[in-house]
């Protein structure tokens, strides 16, 4: 977040500066020195713009989020229903023949169907293109050669519990400008003839520009770890569809909890983040950077409501759940995998006999 104040610092020393009473200049109480009120103003005319407009971006502009989503018709929710799991309270959307599943985040296969009520109708979604076949041999690439692995994770009857799942998502478009000032350094290192000389100067660099950010997604449900969905990113928002139902027979579509203000807070996070990259990214010509100061305003913000694809399985160890996802279009998978502490026992016993064997073999050998 950009400051909205300025502390006004002595620039030899950066301790405060004050005005005292009884002078003519501003001093440094520390190291003494004393600067004409117009060279402080000078200085400091820079940093009071940034604050100022830090502050007006704090209260100005906003996400249009009214424009996300369409209300739904009566015939195309004649054929959905939303289940809900006893187990973990997991909301989650399927057509009309869908009467009990397992819970794709707990396991659970007990749900209670309800009619389908009180959510916006998508504006787009993304339709899968990795099949479930492709998901499973994604899972099994991604266990092989992992030799501390438990056996459960290997049986195929749990790889064939994978499930395909329609992630509700915002869609967030922005127009932003941005300011940001950096302490930076260059060194050049060069020969005198009697020594090797580093001379290393340090700036003061100020940046700033306009940015465009198009689909910036903020998971809407709270059910999905945010860490594994923005792994799995990106999804090529080219191939997406304006929504309709049938893209949903056969996979299960997950309603979202989130809504569209209350993502609000983690799409301001990701665009001011973006800008600021961008804005670092020019100093390219600099060893070090460190960033003291910025602001980014939004100058204009659409949101849309969209469905991504997903694979997913949620697999039990020792009471916790480890989770694997797949992005249903692109097939970048991701996941966290437990470790038997038997076989982890084994592995330590045999690099123990191991060890002392080579240690016994090299004794042996200088001693014989």
């Amino acid at each position: 977040m950009g400051k909205d104040s300025v502390s006004y610092k002595c620039p030899c020393c950066g301790a405060p500066l004050s005005f005292l009473p009884g002078h003519d200049k501003v001093s440094c109480e520390y190291c003494g020195n004393e600067f004409e009120v117009k060279t402080v103003e000078d200085l400091y005319a820079k940093q009071e713009s940034l604050a100022a407009k830090a502050e007006a971006a704090k209260e100005s502009g906003g996400w249009k989020t009214d424009e996300a989503g369409s209300e739904w018709g009566e015939q195309e929710t004649t054929g959905l229903k939303t289940f809900t799991c006893e187990s973990c309270g997991a909301e989650i959307v399927a057509d009309e023949n869908t009467i009990a599943t397992e819970c794709c985040y707990c396991g659970n296969p007990t749900m209670l169907p309800q009619r389908f009520s009180g959510m916006l109708k998508p504006d787009y979604v993304i339709p899968f293109k990795k099949t479930k076949e492709e998901a499973v041999t994604a899972l099994k690439a991604f266990y092989k050669g992992k030799k501390l692995l438990p056996d459960v994770f290997t049986a195929n009857n749990r790889m064939e519990s994978i499930q395909g799942l329609y992630v509700p998502f915002w869609l967030f478009d922005s127009k932003v400008d941005g300011a940001a000032e950096f302490k930076t350094q260059r060194s050049l290192v060069y020969d005198d003839g009697d020594d090797t000389v580093t001379e290393t100067s340090f700036y003061d660099c100020q940046r700033s520009g306009v940015a465009e950010f198009a689909k910036i997604p903020v998971d809407g449900s709270t059910k999905m770890d945010d860490t594994y969905m923005e792994s799995i990113e990106p999804y090529d928002y080219t191939e997406m569809q304006p929504f309709t139902t049938a893209f949903l027979p056969g996979y299960l579509a997950e309603k979202y909890d989130v809504n569209a203000e209350d993502s609000i807070g983690r799409a301001d996070e990701r665009v001011d983040s973006s800008m600021l990259e961008l804005l670092s990214g020019t100093l390219e010509n600099y060893e070090s950077q460190e960033l003291t100061n910025s602001y980014v305003n939004k100058l204009d913000g659409q949101v849309k409501y969209a469905l991504a694809p997903v694979w997913i399985l949620t697999t039990k160890y020792e009471d916790t759940n480890y989770t694997f996802m797949m992005n249903g279009q692109t097939g970048k998978f991701v996941g966290k995998l437990p470790v038997d502490k038997g076989k982890l026992q084994k592995y330590r016993i045999m690099s123990f006999v191991g060890a002392s064997a080579v240690v016994f073999a090299l004794l042996y050998g200088i001693l014989g």
